[in-house]
């Protein structure tokens, strides 16, 4: 079925725009959710009307939620959590949850529908983008690890740091020894040698 976005919906389009979309999707989502309706042959002159009105106000939008978007992007969250061997969690990290730490870390309030992921359970490190419009989608780091572990991003510094160090092998610390070790026995005797030439050259009294 074709629908006339009537609001930006991520993923599918702005207001003001005709999509073919499946019928399900338009009738039980987009239409009950008031986002769009369903377009109807002379829905192009009304997509202008709507397109005109969403541009100005996105760009309302755009400028009032433009200081959240900077204090959000970039920021980490972790969440310490119980799982199995396997990193597996016993449970799962929500968008729910992660709405709740950035409402106690920055006291900002979202909705659901703006933190835009699947329940996280599994440890690891996870890019979540926040959708405030559809040009401010600041993203955020979440980090899932294993309580009483530090976090992973932690982990993989250290780990990244050891990669760096330049590996050397054995057997080149042994060369490099031996070398060292003969070039001390080469000076010693040159060093002995040159005295005893001083004296043969003497004259005898």
């Amino acid at each position: 079925m074709k629908v006339l976005l009537i609001k930006d919906v991520y993923k599918l389009g702005r207001a003001g725009e005709i999509k073919k979309v499946a019928a399900g999707y338009g009738r039980n989502y987009l239409i009950p959710q008031r986002l769009a309706i369903q377009a109807s042959p002379g829905a192009s002159q009304q997509a202008d009307r709507i397109r005109i009105k969403a541009t100005e106000i996105r760009a309302a939008l755009n400028e009032e939620l433009g200081d959240i978007a900077e204090v959000l992007n970039g920021k980490t969250l972790t969440f310490p959590v119980k799982a199995g061997e396997t990193g597996r969690l016993y449970g799962s990290v929500s968008n729910e949850e992660i709405i709740k730490k950035i409402q106690a870390n920055y006291e900002i309030e979202l909705e659901r529908r703006q933190v835009e992921t699947e329940p996280i359970r599994q440890l690891g490190t996870y890019n979540i983008p926040i959708h405030l419009t559809m040009d401010l989608v600041p993203e955020l780091t979440v980090i899932v690890h294993r309580e009483g572990e530090p976090a992973l991003q932690e982990s993989v510094a250290e780990e990244l740091a050891e990669a760096a160090a330049p590996e050397v092998e054995e057997t080149e610390v042994v060369d490099e020894i031996e070398t060292i070790e003969e070039t001390i026995e080469e000076t010693s005797e040159e060093m002995l040698e040159e005295p005893a030439e001083e004296e043969d050259s003497q004259p005898e009294a």
